[in-house]
């Protein structure tokens, strides 16, 4: 069975190709970073304005609205996974700034909660881990899709283990979870950026791309997102 994951070489075979294939890719990974990156600004601009309001801190999670914006994220989230054929490109760009602006209300919980200093320390060793693995899915040339079965297995596990901790509450058990999960989503940051570039080379046509671009840039912010919360339980400093 042939594998998903697809070099360069193996495409680009004839003469005159690699170069043109070659800048096409970066111009739609520099889309995929400039979705993701913007999505971020977003995110941590909405959850500093939040937190440093006491009167919307209230409003929003001294009532249902805060159970909404946790739980509107995952909604969406599954409407762009399988809806992502049926929408246009303009769709999914709504739906994907809708669900980064709730995840900025999500992210005012930690704002409020850890000191500035830690949460400006943990956003910079997040960053610089998260470019080194997604640098190295980008550029090695073994394939990572293996990997990515073993990784989504443990996903799915330390999401039951933080639910059942919601019972809990223990202290060790959420140590082992935010552990796991920093190399969990470590992994799954060079496993997707591989996954993303490879589906530039099946040649599909640029709306095609776009949406690519669009779910790609989705995946990585969650990435990016969860293992800033996991470093915050482990090394932020509370209020």
């Amino acid at each position: 069975m042939a594998t998903q994951y697809q070099t360069r070489a193996q495409v680009a075979s004839r003469a005159g190709e690699s170069a043109r294939m070659d800048e096409g890719l970066r111009s739609y990974m520099l889309r995929v970073y400039n979705y993701m990156g913007s999505g971020l600004a977003l995110s941590g601009a909405i959850a500093a304005y939040v937190a440093s309001s006491p009167s919307l801190m209230q409003a929003i999670f001294g009532s249902g609205l805060g159970m909404v914006a946790m739980l509107a994220p995952i909604a969406i989230i599954f409407a762009m996974s399988f809806g992502v054929n049926r929408f246009g490109t303009t769709t999914l760009q709504a739906l994907y700034w809708v669900f980064v602006a709730l995840m900025g209300l999500s992210l005012a919980m930690v704002f409020a909660v850890y000191t500035a200093e830690s949460i400006t320390r943990v956003f910079f060793i997040t960053a610089g881990t998260f470019g080194a693995m997604s640098l190295f899915g980008y550029t090695t040339k073994r394939d990572l899709s293996g990997m990515g079965s073993f990784l989504i297995m443990g996903l799915i596990g330390i999401v039951i283990a933080s639910v059942v901790n919601i019972f809990l509450a223990s202290s060790m058990l959420q140590f082992v979870v935010s552990v796991l999960g920093v190399l969990i989503f470590t992994g799954l940051t060079a496993y997707d950026t591989q996954r993303i570039k490879s589906q530039y080379y099946h040649g599909h046509s640029d709306e095609i791309l776009q949406k690519s671009a669009i779910m790609g840039a989705l995946s990585l912010y969650l990435n990016f997102y969860n293992l800033f919360i996991m470093l915050m339980h482990l090394f932020g400093n509370r209020e």
